[in-house]
C-alpha cells in the first residue's frame, strides 16, 4: 500500500507540474485551442488545458469505480484463487477479460451518453457544463440500479445527507436521482464489493469440497507427506472444464447487471 500510495502521489505531482508548465507556456504565448468542425466550436484556454491534464490523470480510476469492472475483476481473482492455479490465467488476461466484459455491459450506457451529451456538445448545441450534466444521468442511473439500499443509506448517514423530496408516485431509481455522484459512487462501490465477495464465497465452496475429500483420502491412505493441493488441482481443473465453468461465470457476471 505504501508503494502504491507513493507512486500515486509522484504521478499526481508530475501531472500538476506538467500542467503548470503548460499553463505558463500557453499564457505566455496567449494560445487557445478550438474544438469543432471547421474551426467553429468551444475554445479551451490555459486553465482548461491544465484541467484537461489533471482530468486525464484521474479519469481512468474514476471510470473503473463507476462501471462493472470492479465486480468482474474481483470475482475472476477469487476464481483463480479457488482453482489454486496461482498465476494462471495471468493478471493481463484477467484484466483484459474484465475490460472486454465491462465494455460489453456498459455499451447501452455509453451509447446513451454519446446521444444526449457528446453529440449535442460536438455540434455546439449545448455547453460543456450541460454536456457533463447530461452525461451524469445515465451513469448515475446505472449505478443506482446496482446499489443496495443499505449501502446508500450508510453513505447518506455518514455524509449527513437526506433524500430530496420527490413526488409520491416516483418509483425505482428516479427517487434517488437527485443525489450527487459523491454519494452514489461510494455506495455503488460498497455494493459491488459485497456482491463480488458473495460470488467469491459461492465459487470457493465446490473447490473447497474437493480439497477436503482429497485431503481426507490421502490421510486415510497414510500419505501424509504428499501435498493435497498437488493431487486436488487436476480434479478441480477437470471439474471446472466439464461443467463449462468459464461460460457459467461470464454468463452470471453479465446477467447480474441486467
Amino acid at each position: 500500500m505504501k508503494k502504491i500510495r507513493k507512486s500515486f502521489f509522484i504521478t499526481f505531482a508530475i501531472v500538476v507540474i506538467c500542467g503548470l508548465l503548460v499553463n505558463k507556456q500557453v499564457m505566455a504565448a496567449d494560445v487557445s485551442l478550438t474544438f469543432g468542425a471547421g474551426g467553429e466550436g468551444q475554445e479551451m484556454g490555459a486553465m482548461d488545458i491544465m484541467l484537461l491534464f489533471l482530468f486525464l490523470a484521474v479519469v481512468p480510476s474514476v471510470l473503473v469505480m463507476m462501471t462493472s469492472f470492479t465486480r468482474i475483476i474481483i470475482v475472476l481473482s477469487f476464481l483463480r484463487n479457488a482453482l489454486g492455479t496461482q498465476t494462471s490465467p495471468p493478471n493481463q488476461i484477467l484484466v483484459g477479460l474484465s475490460l472486454v466484459l465491462t465494455l460489453f455491459i456498459m455499451t447501452p450506457v455509453i451509447d446513451q451518453v454519446n446521444e444526449i451529451s457528446y453529440q449535442p456538445y460536438k455540434e455546439g448545441v449545448i455547453t460543456r457544463e450541460d454536456a457533463l450534466r447530461n452525461a451524469e444521468r445515465p451513469i448515475k442511473e446505472f449505478m443506482l440500479k446496482q446499489t443496495e439500499k443499505k449501502s446508500l443509506s450508510l453513505i447518506m448517514s455518514i455524509a449527513k445527507k437526506e433524500l430530496p423530496e420527490v413526488p409520491e408516485d416516483t418509483e425505482g431509481t428516479e427517487a434517488y436521482m437527485a443525489l450527487s455522484l459523491t454519494v452514489v459512487t461510494p455506495a455503488f462501490i460498497l455494493s459491488e464489493l459485497n456482491r463480488a465477495f458473495t460470488m467469491g464465497f459461492l465459487i470457493f465452496i465446490p473447490f473447497l469440497i474437493i480439497d477436503m475429500v482429497v485431503s481426507s483420502t490421502l490421510m486415510s491412505m497414510g500419505m501424509v507427506m504428499l501435498p493435497p493441493t498437488m493431487i486436488a488441482l487436476p480434479f478441480k481443473i477437470m471439474l471446472f472444464v466439464l461443467v463449462g465453468g468459464w461460460d457459467l461465470v461470464v454468463k452470471t457476471l453479465v446477467q447480474g447487471f441486467k
